[in-house]
This record gives structure tokens, sequence and C-alpha cells, in this order.
């Protein structure tokens, strides 16, 4: 229960093998984060934007299983459009789910 409020859930993988995955919501908001304070630096340099860009980023790369943040990013990304693939996804495999049931 303690991985949920870090934003992190367990899935199986094809071997069966647990493997932990960023929740997309929290990804996101890291995303939107490490945006915004990249213009925030961009338009003028502060010591306290880049600490909370620095920590932004790792936080990114660590979530994402990497070492680099543009691969965080791209990590992220395929994230956040498999997600959107999978709520937009018909949970009735006949597409029963849209009939009406009024006559």
């Amino acid at each position: 229960m303690a991985r949920r409020a870090w934003g992190i859930r367990r899935k199986n993988s094809r071997e069966g093998r647990s493997v932990l995955v960023p929740d997309p919501k929290v990804v996101r908001t890291l995303l939107t984060r490490y945006a915004s304070l990249k213009i925030a630096q961009a338009e003028r340099e502060r010591a306290e934007t880049a600490r909370e860009l620095e920590d932004v980023s790792y936080t990114l790369c660590v979530m994402m299983g990497t070492t680099s943040i543009d691969d965080a990013i791209a990590r992220a990304d395929a994230l956040l459009l498999a997600a959107g693939r999978a709520a937009q996804a018909p949970t009735d495999p006949d597409g029963a789910d849209d009939l009406s049931l009024a006559v």
C-alpha cells in the first residue's frame, strides 16, 4: 500500500516476474513540473529553481529507470501514451457496452 502513495504499482511481466510501474498521474505531474521549471530557468536563472529542476530531473530518472533526463522523458511519454490507449480501449471485446438497453 505504501507504493501507492509514491505513485508506483506492481505489474506482472510476461515472464511472470513482478515489475514496478510508475503511476501515469504522478509521471504527468513530474513532467509538467519539469517543463515549468525549465521555462522559469530559461526566463531567469535562479539557484533555487536550478536545485528544484535537478531534484525533479533526478526523480523522473529514478521513476523511469534511466540515468539521462532525455531518456526519462522519452520513457515517460511512452508510458503516458500507453496509459491513454489503455483508457480508450473498450472494456467489452464484443462492444456490448456501447449498446443501449432502452427499447
